[in-house]
């Protein structure tokens, strides 16, 4: 019984650690300024995807981006400063 009861914790424990790893990965960037890509080389990669940018914000390790695509309409997407990974949610850098 102890044995499964530990078992069981163990499990729970473990899952957290890489749920919680899972969640990092995808969201803002924790690492300082000074190891951002620079805004630019998010700019000219969405770019030659056909988008128009109107403006790219910092916020919270992220940079929020404001633009229109081919078909002209209005984007707003977030990007991770670090990594420039697409982040879900666009408001995600914003507290």
């Amino acid at each position: 019984m102890k044995l499964s009861i530990l078992t069981i914790t163990l499990g729970l424990a473990v899952s957290c650690v890489s749920a919680g790893s899972a969640f990092a990965a995808t969201g803002c960037s924790s690492a300082p300024a000074s190891q951002w890509q620079p805004k630019t080389k998010l700019e000219s990669k969405l770019s030659a995807e056909g988008m128009k940018v109107r403006q790219i914000k910092t916020e919270g390790g992220c940079y929020e981006v404001y633009a229109t695509d081919k078909s002209g309409k209005r984007q707003n997407q977030a990007f991770n400063a670090k990594t420039l990974k697409q982040v879900a949610n666009a408001e995600a850098g914003e507290k």
